[in-house]
């Protein structure tokens, strides 16, 4: 089962902390593991072996969930790259995380 939270304040200040650093953000063993195959995937897809799936399985996570992780990493790196590669500006109403 997934974190649970005592308020929405408890759980904003939760998501802030991870969007400002999931190294240094309250996360569990196997979301810091989800988290930095994520940012492997992202960053040197080309090193991905298959000890990086054995990692996450040490953790408890299945092979569906591996699926889904992988397909969302890589859902977002390829929409972050089109955006990259056609000037998307950044919207101005949305304001950085953590600012009132």
């Amino acid at each position: 089962m997934g974190r649970v939270f005592d308020d929405a304040t408890e759980a904003d200040a939760f998501v802030h902390a991870v969007a400002r650093d999931w190294r240094s953000a309250p996360l569990s063993r196997t979301d810091m593991a989800l988290c930095h195959f994520a940012a492997k995937l992202t960053h040197h897809q080309q090193r991905m072996s298959h000890s990086d799936l054995e990692v996450l399985r040490g953790h408890g996570v299945d092979d569906r969930a591996i699926h889904d992780a992988v397909q969302v990493v890589g859902m977002f790196n390829h929409l972050t790259r089109v955006a990259d590669a056609l000037g998307v500006e950044p919207e101005d109403f949305v304001r950085p995380w953590g600012e009132e």
